[in-house]
């Protein structure tokens, strides 16, 4: 069984976006834009296993046409979000039109890396006995916000992590945004709060905060990586998984905790650039986190 550096496990959404001047389908989910992201870099070797219904199986070939090695599980539907905006853009409602089928142990007996990547969408996407199954295999990283979602009937409600205490202590990587927290310890405070999930056994938090950079806890150090300034901000779907492959990325070819953040900051910021997943070059981030402002 090849053992590859780093492998995402997640569902490709397709994702209907309604504004008041149109309406676009395309597709999106953690495991669409972390395979975007890391493709640009020929010096690793990633996999991608997601589940989805035959309609989106176009976006799976296209992936493969891009020379991204993809396990694609069959499901009887792939995840469909409607995203609702107003006038003021921060003004959504969500709702989820169809759920993918969730990933079972059996699924996943054949696949093997270094680091395997979550990238939860809703709250049953991957059972505790997924994540212990795992975790004797590789590192497990985990994107906090698919737990937080739970879907009833097609609303989309926020939920604390029903079995958190138990299945943090499987996983090595935790992003979490300064809203999810908040949800997971109480604390609105970022060092304690990263200090809580440490505590309850996380071994690298990474807490994103926006503009103002972000915070990596390692139980020893703390970690303040600056936000670089964006020339123009066009699109930030995407900012915080393209953050997390960036790291993942990183860490799994041996960058130190400091120099993985760094390099996730700046990939992030030339997202949030253009539309759509990151299509930037590695001499591009580089160059990003040599001439770009910094923002703490």
């Amino acid at each position: 069984m090849k053992k590859h550096q780093l492998c995402c496990i997640g569902h490709i959404t397709l994702d209907k976006v309604v504004t008041p001047q149109q309406t676009v389908y395309m597709p999106g989910g953690t495991a669409f834009y972390c395979s975007h992201a890391i493709h640009p870099f020929k010096d690793i070797d990633y996999a991608l296993v997601t589940a989805v219904g035959a309609t989106e199986m176009k976006v799976v070939e296209d992936l493969r046409h891009m020379g991204i090695q993809v396990s694609a599980l069959p499901s009887q539907h792939s995840v469909y979000f409607e995203n609702i905006y107003g006038a003021n853009p921060d003004d959504r409602t969500q709702r989820v039109l169809a759920k993918a089928d969730p990933f079972t142990v059996n699924q996943l007996q054949t696949i093997d890396a270094e680091i395997f990547h979550l990238g939860s969408l809703l709250a049953d996407d991957f059972s505790l006995d997924v994540i212990k199954y795992l975790a004797p295999k590789g590192r497990i990283a985990v994107d906090s916000q698919g737990y937080l979602r739970e879907v009833r009937d097609t609303q989309v409600y926020p939920i604390d992590w029903t079995d958190k205490r138990e299945a943090l202590q499987y996983i090595h990587f935790l992003k979490v945004n300064e809203h999810e927290m908040e949800v997971l310890t109480g604390s609105s405070d970022a060092h304690e709060a990263a200090r809580q999930l440490h505590d309850w056994g996380v071994k690298e938090v990474l807490v994103t905060l926006g503009s103002m950079g972000s915070l990596i806890y390692d139980g020893t150090d703390f970690y303040r990586i600056p936000a670089y300034q964006p020339r123009h901000i066009v699109d930030a779907t995407g900012c915080g998984d393209t953050y997390t492959i960036g790291y993942l990325y990183q860490r799994v070819l041996g960058a130190g905790i400091a120099e993985a953040g760094r390099f996730a900051a700046a990939m992030s910021t030339l997202k949030i650039e253009k539309s759509g997943p990151f299509s930037g070059t590695k001499e591009e981030v580089i160059q990003c986190m040599q001439t770009m402002k910094e923002l703490y």
